[in-house]
């Protein structure tokens, strides 16, 4: 293979799981499972061992956990490393690790446990009363102080019965299903965003800067581990369990202490044929050395102990059997059919959902009302349909088709030449109306607050609304809307109104985005506005110098085009140019683009600002915001609490600043 392709293999795998490791140990969403996070770290380590000469210090394979974070409390620094296990999925790995001790030591016992589905944190005990909890953090130096969070918890121990000079254990906090149902049941009665998943939920609640939210969520904790002690000695592992449980320490339960391989084995499959029964979720089994003094022969590399393993069961998959197909229609009417089942549980939450894609997806998989049907979850977030369980397929089961009528106004459905889409051709349907203008009112194009699905939906049905324009008309039916209380009273539909009439003096690039044209979302509209500086000359533009803007392309610039040439859109823009909603940007004194050219990342939270109002503080001065740190970046604006962004600007030379930075940076150049 080619070294070069090699190499850049090497750095976009990298990239990859470095990503992935901020959004599970910083951010606390993850976006993929640990199944599939598994087989990215496998696959780069195959290819260091075939070119060790390219391992680099900073690869992912040489480094532990996340970068500490600040939220909860101070950083602390670790007295023991918490740092992770090595992985393997296999029972040849299994027993190949089993083997390798016995040949190294005398008679090895092993111990197999659980291993829970949740976020470490170490207890410190100075004679016998708890000092502090710390986080995991970056797994080596330094983790987050959460002493006042973990006193809360009841699985926590304050005080030991016994009294050695220094104690330090460490355990898993996670959160139990049923727990995790009824924090979500709060979550939906507020109106607040539900959590994907109990760890996520575990991970957000100990990291609370108010301790009460803590308490209410009723955290466990269970521990697994003697870090450090002082004041006593213990020859194995279960002896210091069994020092814990005099405590009133909770200890990881149902563990087993093993001689042989088989055994180890058994023992990890009867875990994993429990997993079901639990009332808590676990990833795996964890298998490590009894003997302590073993423990300590072996040592540990820079990432992982030598003398411990986990075993990562499959991703979890659940037959169940299939309902309904339900068809929904999008802003552009594109119909799209969605799976309705009978509830399972999956990775710690009920799923009864998950899309069908499209009339391809459907037919490739043959996927019928009334199947049995396995599901997962990909990312452990997403359900998905893995397959259908053809054998217990019902005799009068009948192939699915979406049809050629739309399933909310019945107008002819045509799926479009070279696509798998199938969409309403009626430009007036209502659920294309109301997903119009739901994303007109978004906070990426208009942002006009106030407007939510319900109220959109009942502005529709009573006939207030059918395009984008007849927003600007509604503040004619104030009256109307106050006795019918299609927005609430008359408080709440003064205030949607006047957000409104505000909205009228955006950027133009908002009012782009808000067409909800194919393609065009808010940093294209952004580019499209830089070039052509307002909607009028945009409209007057051909394919050719459309394609010519920044990030364009042809089919971009084709439904633009066509987007500008259709009736309905002339009238419609007729009717904003008439209410006088601003179509081109103000403009702007040579110097008020001091940033032009340059290219910023915002990370952290700023003193005075939110990442949004700095980003347009950026763009009204000519620069332009991305999300991700590269070799093209020109400026990184970092806060508080600064996570993976600011290391990775750092090893690229990337200049860094502060809000004051920013400010400075401006007001001099203009």
């Amino acid at each position: 293979m080619d070294i070069q392709k090699v190499k850049e293999e090497l750095a976009s795998l990298r990239k990859t799981i470095r990503y992935h490791n901020n959004r599970y140990y910083n951010e606390d969403a993850p976006e993929i499972s640990d199944y599939e996070y598994d087989q990215l770290m496998l696959h780069l380590r195959a290819i260091e061992k075939s070119y060790p000469e390219l391992i680099t210090k900073t690869s992912p394979t040489q480094m532990v956990g996340g970068t500490a974070q600040r939220t909860a409390g101070v950083l602390v620094k670790h007295d023991v490393p918490m740092l992770s296990l090595q992985d393997v999925f296999s029972k040849g790995e299994i027993f190949a690790f089993v083997q390798e001790l016995q040949g190294e030591l005398d008679h090895p016992e092993f111990v197999v446990e659980e291993k829970i589905d949740g976020l470490s944190m170490a207890l410190r005990y100075e004679d016998g009363v708890l000092v502090r909890a710390i986080t995991r953090g970056d797994g080596i130096v330094q983790g987050e102080d959460v002493t006042e969070n973990a006193k809360v918890i009841c699985d926590v121990q304050k005080t030991l019965k016994d009294k050695p000079a220094y104690f330090e254990i460490r355990g898993e906090v996670y959160m139990e299903r049923a727990v995790f149902d009824a924090v979500n049941e709060r979550q939906a009665f507020l109106g607040l965003r539900p959590f994907a998943n109990p760890r996520n939920c575990a991970a957000g609640t100990l990291r609370q800067l108010d301790s009460r939210i803590t308490k209410e969520r009723k955290l466990s904790f269970f521990v697994f581990n003697l870090q450090s002690v002082r004041g006593m000695k213990f020859r194995t592992h279960t002896d210091a369990y069994a020092f814990m449980k005099k405590q009133g320490i909770k200890v990881i339960h149902d563990y087993k202490v093993c001689h042989t391989a088989e055994e180890v084995w058994q023992a990890i499959e009867a875990i994993g044929e429990n997993r079901g029964n639990l009332a808590y979720d676990i990833d795996g089994a964890v298998v490590k050395l009894n003997n302590l003094h073993d423990r300590e022969k072996l040592g540990a590399t820079s990432k992982v102990p030598r003398w411990a393993i986990a075993y990562k069961y499959p991703p979890e998959e659940k037959e169940t059997v299939l309902r309904a197909i339900e068809l929904s229609v999008g802003r552009t009417g594109r119909i799209t059919p969605t799976a309705v089942f009978d509830p399972i549980r999956l990775c710690g939450t009920n799923v009864e959902r998950a899309t069908l894609h499209n009339q391809d997806f459907i037919d490739s998989m043959d996927v019928r009302i009334g199947d049995t049907i396995r599901v997962y979850k990909s990312g452990e977030i997403i359900p998905k349909i893995k397959e259908v369980v053809r054998e217990k397929r019902p005799a009068d089961a009948k192939p699915f088709a979406i049809g050629t009528h739309c399933p909310v106004c019945g107008a002819p459905a045509v799926r479009e030449a070279d696509t798998a889409d199938i969409r309403c051709q009626n430009p007036s349907c209502p659920a294309q109306i109301e997903n119009h203008l739901l994303n007109f009112v978004s906070r990426d194009a208009m942002d006009i607050k106030g407007l939510g699905e319900s109220t959109i939906h009942a502005l529709i049905a009573d006939g207030k609304l059918a395009t984008i324009a007849d927003l600007y008309a509604l503040h004619d039916a104030r009256e109307e809307l106050i006795e019918k209380g299609l927005i609430g009273k008359a408080k709440n539909t003064d205030k949607v109104l006047a957000a409104i009439e505000a909205s009228k003096e955006n950027e133009p690039q908002q009012l782009l985005a808000g067409f909800g044209i194919a393609g065009i979302g808010r940093s294209a509209a952004r580019e499209l506005m830089r070039h052509f500086g307002s909607i009028d000359r945009l409209r007057e533009a051909d394919e050719e110098e459309i394609r010519s803007v920044r990030d364009i392309g042809e089919v971009s610039a084709k439904a633009i085009v066509a987007f500008f040439a259709d009736e309905k859109t002339q009238d419609m823009i007729a009717k904003l140019r008439a209410a006088n909603v601003r179509f081109a940007e103000k403009k702007r004194a040579p110097g008020d683009m001091v940033l032009e050219g340059k290219t910023f990342v915002i990370t952290g939270t700023l003193p005075t600002m939110g990442r949004r109002e700095c980003a347009a503080l950026i763009e009204v001065h000519g620069g332009r915001v991305a999300s991700a740190v590269s070799k093209k970046t020109d400026y990184l604006i970092a806060g508080e609490e600064a996570g993976s962004k600011l290391k990775k600007a750092q090893e690229l030379g990337i200049q860094v600043l502060n809000e004051t930075g920013l400010r400075t940076m401006i007001s001099v150049q203009e």
